[in-house]
């Protein structure tokens, strides 16, 4: 990713961050996702046209640290974290104790990911705060099972639950918007292609231009490929706990939250390794 196209990400990101109007804080950080698609399609078009004229850049890894061991939640912040990764086309594993992610892919979609985690962290944290604070879970009841009288029982939810089903939520929603943003830009440049095809049609007869939906598919190939080899997961890594309950009060709240997200600035995190696990799966 050039530093143009960088700088054309952080304004947006900028500008998301200071309007208060919470559409066109949707439509900025949308902007800033497409504009980061497209680079990673332009980049991966241009790795498979021009490999016999210079040094082809490859997939790699990245540390990312979550948290420090012991600090309640980390889990939901994984999870925000890999539904951002997911869209910007990473593969990931996670340390045993969420306290970080490694993520594998080409250099331009990790640094989308970098900025987009870095701002979204502090709008889920922000909201889920302000959201236990007024209080609003309260006067919603649950079932729960009472491991001490073993038996059911009906009790008000907990502020833990209450955050952590905000939060889940909150990324879920997050997630979906940044899929239909890559999906939609994906789309995007496979129309380009077509109608460059069409426009140029007579040309370049007899050459194998490598169109776009090609370009893509090798380029997770290569990333597929680094992992297995690179990788040195062992079991897989539990997302949040069934047991830590669930407040469908707070994770409506967290999926308007997640709707209503805005982008903040870029931020760099890293740090050592530990205990891995493949995300998505019990150790």
């Amino acid at each position: 990713m050039t530093d143009r196209t960088l700088g054309r990400i952080a304004a947006l990101l900028r500008k998301a961050e200071s309007t208060d109007n919470s559409h066109e804080a949707d439509a900025y950080m949308e902007a800033a996702q497409r504009i980061a698609t497209s680079a990673s399609i332009d980049l991966a078009v241009a790795r498979a046209h021009t490999v016999h004229r210079e040094r082809r850049a490859t997939p790699t890894q990245r540390e990312i640290v979550i948290g420090e061991a012991g600090k309640r939640g980390l889990r939901t912040y994984v999870e925000l974290f890999l539904a951002i990764a997911r869209a910007n086309g990473l593969t990931c594993d996670v340390a045993r104790n969420s306290t970080r992610v490694f993520a594998y892919g080409f250099d331009s979609d990790l640094d989308a990911t970098h900025a987009l985690y870095a701002s979204l962290i502090v709008q889920m944290v922000r909201a889920s705060d302000e959201f236990i604070k007024s209080g609003a879970y309260a006067a919603e009841r649950v079932e729960r099972y009472s491991a001490t009288r073993r038996r059911w029982e009906i009790g008000a939810v907990s502020p833990i639950t209450a955050r952590l089903s905000f939060q889940r939520a909150f990324a879920a929603r997050i997630g979906t918007r940044l899929r239909e943003a890559r999906e939609a830009a994906t789309a995007e440049a496979i129309q380009r292609e077509a109608f460059r095809r069409e426009t140029e049609a007579g040309a370049n007869r007899g050459e194998s231009a490598t169109g776009v939906a090609l370009a893509l598919r090798a380029r997770d190939l290569e990333v597929a490929d680094h992992y297995r080899a690179n990788s040195t997961a062992r079991g897989s890594w539990r997302g949040s706990a069934a047991s830590a309950g669930h407040s469908r009060h707070a994770s409506r709240a967290g999926d308007r939250a997640g709707r209503a997200a805005r982008l903040g600035t870029e931020r760099e995190i890293g740090g050592g390794r530990g205990q891995i696990g493949r995300a998505g799966a019990e150790p």
